[in-house]
């Protein structure tokens, strides 16, 4: 009975023939409830008779024997559930400790191929080593014998060799990709870099959507950075005994702007000659002479070095002390920047007047006429500059008069001078060479090894002033650049920048070529030539809206500024009366924006007609002008230490005396809210 149950219950849908389902259910009727009897029924295929029989006719007293069966198969599911479940568990750590087991295997077998990769490497270095040597070996027995077996040990030699250096690369790739992740591992220079990266294709692409702003842009910039190359190339050819010259500053103003162009992080940022630089060139040149060394090799040797420190000092983010350099410093710097350029300019004109006086005390047309071709200059180039606020014609006519005057203005005078009846007058023009030669018709490449290597290692030290030098320069024009007032969208990257002045200055260096450094003055003319202006009617001042940031321009004009060594005729015809004029804007425009200039004026202004947030106002007169004061005493500080050549060479320690003055001097003085009030905050 216990057994036809079990089939009941286990196996309902397979279906018996009639004879034996009617004997299965007339022998187990008794015993099975009425629920398994429908179930069993319906799938053996019962009749609805003998279903309804069963039904009315099972009798009770069996119960206890169905409640016994029932709970006997629960007690088997469970027992097949724990057999089950026990199973999986041990299928399931079996297969971990297998998938350990391989895992483990993998591991082994990729450290031995790992050594195996090693030793074959070395193996590989050691084998080309000894092929070097046997075949050096052989080539020297060769040259004794005969000439046949000579050029069969040369290509011996040469397949060795090269076979050499193909493991060593192959195998120093690992080492130099390490090298470079510890030299990237400086936070602030990872940050600059992925900071300026998505901008990069749009700083060239943006040039090209901009042609009318950028052509103008162009013309203009060439002149203002032709004039201090060619200025600045003549001064050095007189100090250094025509070591360095015209030539040198066009290839060398060229090269590092067509660079730093490419590689920079701030594209708007120029680099350029600076009286600085000239200074410590000279005062360089003037040690080696008196201590009767060759001034080239010391000259390239102390580049190398500063290549070196400035492209440590980039990769490391030192750039973020550049903000302990207040606003202090950085209103005297650029004070100092505008009067070099006017004290330029006004020695120009002065020397015509001691030349003529010379030759012709009585006759002074000459430098009568220089004076007015220069303030012509001048002048016109003002005016058309400031002509985009007046309220002459419309908006697009005066764009572009102050996008192409300043270009008219310098070509007009050119060929004012080009007339017959004007050259009487014999205006002095640009004294460059007729063709394209460096100075002293020396080669390209420097020496490097004319000097000792002890002299080598000592230039370190001049290398550590040019840095200083350098890196104040240089972050202060970018960050004059990166101000706010300019509204830049793209970000700075003053680190990036470093780095790439630093190998900049170390090609230049090998070539013989000037030192570039940031030049303030190009970098802001830059600035505004590309940036579109409104004339705030509340302030009545010119106010910028957005600047087109491009390195397209920058590229252009240094490969034009370059180039112009083909064109040494033609740069002949530009009188010096008119760069002398394009310095003097140059410097006048220099002083716009600059405060502490600005305060100079103000002194003397009647304090109802100063704006309520002017220090005179918020301080009162005496503090402004004790501040101010102090700006005055250190810019003629500055000034006077420059011009003395024997000393030039440490100007780069001034700087930190300036910083010295602002954080230890001063706060004696003034409280921080002064320093608030002046737009000089104590940084954190």
């Amino acid at each position: 009975l216990l057994l036809f149950v079990d089939l009941t219950v286990a196996f309902p849908t397979v279906r018996l023939s009639s004879r034996t389902t009617n004997s299965c259910f007339n022998s187990c009727k008794s015993i099975c409830s009425e629920r398994e009897y429908h179930s069993s029924a319906a799938g053996f295929g019962v009749s609805r008779h003998t279903q309804q029989f069963w039904k009315t006719k099972r009798p009770s007293s069996l119960d206890p024997l169905h409640a016994k069966s029932k709970a006997y198969s629960d007690s088997q599911d469970e027992f097949q559930r724990s057999l089950l479940a026990a199973k999986i568990a041990n299928d399931i750590k079996g297969t971990e400790v297998k998938e350990e087991s391989h895992r483990q295997e993998r591991v082994e077998k990729q450290i031995v191929k790992e050594k195996e990769k090693l030793e074959a490497a070395v193996k590989e270095v050691q084998e080309a080593a000894q092929n070097v040597t046997q075949s050096a070996k052989t080539l020297g027995g060769a040259v004794i014998s005969n000439s046949t077996e000579v050029k069969d040990a040369v290509v011996d030699v040469s397949q060795s060799a090269r076979s050499l250096g193909g493991a060593v690369i192959f195998n120093g790739l690992g080492i130099i990709t390490r090298f470079l992740t510890t030299l990237l591992g400086s936070k602030e220079f990872r940050k600059d870099i992925l900071r300026r990266r998505p901008h990069y294709l749009s700083d060239w692409t943006d040039g090209f959507k901009r042609k009318r702003q950028v052509i103008p842009a162009v013309l203009f910039l060439y002149f203002a950075c032709l004039a201090p190359a060619v200025s600045f190339g003549t001064i050095a050819s007189e100090i250094t005994n025509g070591s360095i010259g015209v030539v040198e500053f066009l290839l060398g103003s060229g090269m590092a702007g067509m660079m730093y162009s490419i590689f920079s992080g701030q594209p708007m940022a120029f680099l350029a000659p600076t009286g600085l630089t000239l200074a410590f060139t000279s005062g360089l040149f003037r040690f080696c002479s008196l201590r009767q060394m060759s001034f080239f090799p010391v000259y390239a040797w102390v580049g190398i070095w500063t290549s070196f420190f400035m492209t440590l000092l980039g990769v490391a983010g030192s750039s973020k002390l550049i903000r302990y350099c207040t606003r202090f410093t950085d209103e005297v710097f650029n004070g100092l920047l505008s009067v070099n350029f006017i004290y330029e300019a006004v020695s120009s004109l002065r020397r015509n007047f001691m030349i003529a006086h010379r030759n012709d005390p009585m006759n002074l047309t000459m430098p009568f006429v220089a004076l007015s071709m220069a303030l012509g200059t001048f002048l016109s180039t003002m005016k058309v500059v400031k002509f985009e606020a007046t309220k002459f014609f419309n908006t697009k006519v005066r764009t572009q008069i102050k996008n192409f005057g300043p270009v008219t203005v310098i070509m007009t005078f050119t060929l004012l001078n080009l007339l017959p009846w004007f050259k009487k007058f014999h205006v002095p023009t640009l004294i460059v060479p007729d063709t394209f030669q460096l100075a002293g018709g020396r080669s390209f490449l420097v020496g490097l090894k004319d000097i000792p290597t002890n002299y080598r290692m000592l230039c370190a030290l001049p290398a550590l002033l040019l840095t200083a030098l350098f890196f104040m320069d240089q972050n202060i024009s970018v960050r004059l650049v990166n101000s706010p007032d300019n509204k830049l969208k793209k970000g700075p990257a003053y680190n990036v920048d470093m780095v790439a002045l630093g190998v900049i200055t170390g090609v230049l260096s090998i070539f013989g070529l000037p030192w570039m450094c940031g030049a303030t003055v190009q970098s802001m003319n830059h600035v505004r030539a590309m940036s579109e202006t409104r004339l705030n009617p509340e302030t009545n001042e010119i106010e910028i809206e957005r600047v087109t940031e491009t390195r397209l321009t920058g590229f252009i004009i240094h490969a034009m500024l370059a180039s112009t060594v083909m064109l040494l005729p033609l740069i002949k015809t530009i009188p010096i009366p008119v760069v002398s004029g394009v310095f003097l804007f140059l410097g006048r425009k220099l002083m716009t924006g600059n405060s502490f200039l600005k305060r100079i004026t103000d002194a003397f202004a009647e304090r109802r007609r100063l704006p309520d947030n002017n220090p005179i106002n918020l301080l009162g007169r005496k503090k402004t002008l004790i501040y101010t004061g102090m700006q005055v005493l250190c810019l003629l500080g500055l000034f006077g230490f420059k011009q003395i050549s024997s000393i030039t060479i440490f100007f780069p320690a001034m700087i930190g005396v300036l910083m010295s003055i602002r954080a230890f001097v001063l706060p004696k003085i003034f409280s921080e809210d002064d320093f608030v009030a002046l737009g000089d905050p104590t940084p954190e």
